[in-house]
């Protein structure tokens, strides 16, 4: 089982759209790569911790490889708007890549420089290793599946 954190944007379409992917075995919401500890979300929403709304993915390299999972990731995201996935700013929703596996970096930055192609403008999704990463609250995991009418900027029939 491997594991990454994805950040792009509102993280409850992220979070949705990578649990109907085959091979994701698990999948939680959180805060992460930010300066303040355990932080709640109304913290995270004043754009002053430093942390991005992410998914932290458990899959299954047997069933699906890391860089199958950025392409899909690829497809839902903007990387080339600094800190806004749709209809929301902020730090909180930029877009990143936080790798666990420092041996996944070359994995991932070849597959930037390949999505980097699609666009005129640079790609700004951060990749980084991964921190910190803190649970959100219980009431924002699996929002979509307790609220499948609730707010998501993510077109889940990608």
């Amino acid at each position: 089982m491997k594991k990454i954190v994805l950040a792009g944007g509102c993280f409850w379409g992220v979070e949705e759209y990578m649990s109907r992917i085959d091979g994701v075995l698990d999948i939680k919401v959180g805060y992460a790569n930010g300066k303040i500890e355990d932080p709640s979300y109304e913290q995270v929403c004043t754009g002053l911790t430093g942390h991005a709304e992410a998914c932290y993915i458990e899959y299954d390299e047997n069933i699906i490889q890391l860089s199958q999972l950025l392409d899909k990731f690829w497809n839902i995201i903007n990387p080339t708007i600094e800190n806004r996935q749709g209809p929301d700013r902020g730090t909180q929703y930029r877009t990143g890549i936080y790798f666990i596996d420092k041996q996944d970096k070359d994995t991932i930055l070849n597959s930037k420089d390949k999505e980097q192609q699609k666009y005129q403008d640079n790609i700004v999704t951060e990749v980084e290793p991964l921190k910190t990463f803190y649970d959100a609250e219980e009431y924002h995991q699996k929002y979509l599946k307790k609220n499948p009418n609730g707010y998501c900027h993510i077109d889940l029939s990608i």
